[in-house]
């Protein structure tokens, strides 16, 4: 990063044609700041109230996770990846368990794959919800967060229905799911998403044609489509600077090959395009919600693997076998053939990527994550360079950063 001048240190620029002098400023915005979303620090230069130029501060949330994922058994993984995105953790669960998934060369059952499907687009919707309430509400419109904070209580308690938790989960596990799910959850599920494209239509209403919420969002934080590939930018961002790219769909995994859905895309490369983008794929959320219940195959939720996978509680108390397999992966873990492996899937922010290494043992070598925030986030100056200090708040919003996922 250019070493800047002491924050509030005017900038003396050459004189011009009226003898006059232009005085740029170095401001802080953040750490703690509500805009920022979490402990971002943007180190911003500006000409009264235009951004000159911008330089994200990152690494006051630094957890070291990725290190951390070393000292661990392959299982006690899991509970650390829900709290890199933590607006996302089925998501985290997931592209971790088919990452150890690739090197164990297990073969997972069709209804947990469905589920693992299922739980992701529930996981996009809460997601979304978050981000739509707490956009909104930068611009100014504060009810909205309110009523996306509604429908997001109603799938935090499918979650803790599920998993016994709100939100790290830890549900989704290498080898199938944690649980089986509950009597009554996919009725709860059901009236959810039968429910949730009038809520849609609701936040619809209340913005779209909102023309405060318009103008502050239309023509603002231009990202061209070469400029979100050249900086590495996905998932909604990108597909609102019309690159047509989706992992579901391109990249299939866990059985999205067999979900009809749509992917959203637009060319008008803004911050209201990245609204339009994100309220459809809600939309198509739902649809592959409905595919998931109407076509749930029956059978078992975890692999026939006995040395990697927990057996069941009633097995444990009454087989020898069980329980010595229960004794050994807990307290020895189980080994991972040696190698390396790369795999992706869609999240709500954009493509999420783990690259495990294995030496053999019980315990990665090394867990390296692939997260879209951090790609996202340097994308910020290119938009906006040129724009007001009120238009930084608008485009933070829109590229919905989680520190969490930056701060790894």
């Amino acid at each position: 990063m250019p070493t800047l001048p002491e924050v509030g240190t005017p900038i003396l620029q050459a004189p011009t044609a009226e003898g006059a002098r232009d005085q740029h400023m170095v401001l802080n915005m953040g750490p703690q700041h509500p805009s920022t979303h979490g402990v971002l620090r943007l180190v911003l230069e500006i000409d009264g109230e235009i951004v000159v130029r911008l330089y994200p501060e990152i690494g006051y949330l630094h957890t070291g996770i990725e290190k951390t994922c070393e000292a661990k058994f392959y299982q006690q993984v899991v509970p650390l990846t829900d709290r890199v995105d933590y607006l996302g953790p089925m998501n985290n669960n997931l592209v971790y368990s088919l990452a150890v998934e690739k090197l164990l060369d297990l073969e997972i059952p069709a209804k947990a794959q469905w589920l693992r499907v299922l739980l992701s687009e529930l996981t996009r919707i809460n997601s979304h919800l978050i981000w739509l309430g707490t956009h909104a509400m930068d611009i100014g419109a504060l009810t909205v967060f309110l009523y996306t904070f509604r429908e997001r209580e109603d799938l935090l308690r499918i979650f803790e229905m599920v998993s016994g938790q709100r939100m790290m989960t830890s549900y989704i596990r290498p080898g199938g799911l944690a649980l089986e799910p509950p009597l009554g959850f996919f009725e709860r599920v059901q009236t959810f998403i039968s429910g949730f494209p009038e809520k849609i239509d609701e936040y619809s209403n209340l913005l779209t044609g909102n023309p405060i919420f318009v103008n502050r969002l239309k023509n603002i934080g231009h990202l061209s489509g070469d400029d979100a590939l050249a900086l590495g930018v996905t998932g909604p961002v990108m597909r609102a600077s019309g690159i047509d790219f989706d992992v579901r769909r391109d990249m299939p995994y866990s059985s999205y090959e067999k979900f009809q859905f749509d992917v959203p895309v637009s060319n008008d490369c803004d911050v209201w395009a990245r609204y339009i983008c994100r309220l459809e794929e809600m939309r198509q959320s739902v649809r592959i919600c409905q595919q998931a219940l109407d076509g749930m195959p029956e059978g078992a939720i975890r692999a026939d693997a006995p040395k990697i996978i927990l057996p069941d509680r009633e097995a444990m108390k009454t087989q020898m076998e069980a329980l010595i397999h229960h004794f050994k992966i807990v307290t020895e873990g189980f080994p991972v053939p040696a190698g390396e492996v790369y795999q992706s899937i869609e999240s709500g922010h954009g493509q999420v990527g783990y690259y495990i290494v294995s030496d053999g043992g019980p315990k990665p070598y090394r867990v390296h994550m692939r997260y879209p925030s951090f790609a996202d986030l340097q994308a910020l100056e290119t938009m906006c360079q040129g724009r007001l200090l009120a238009d930084v708040v608008a485009v933070i919003g829109s590229i919905d950063i989680v520190l969490g996922e930056i701060d790894r």
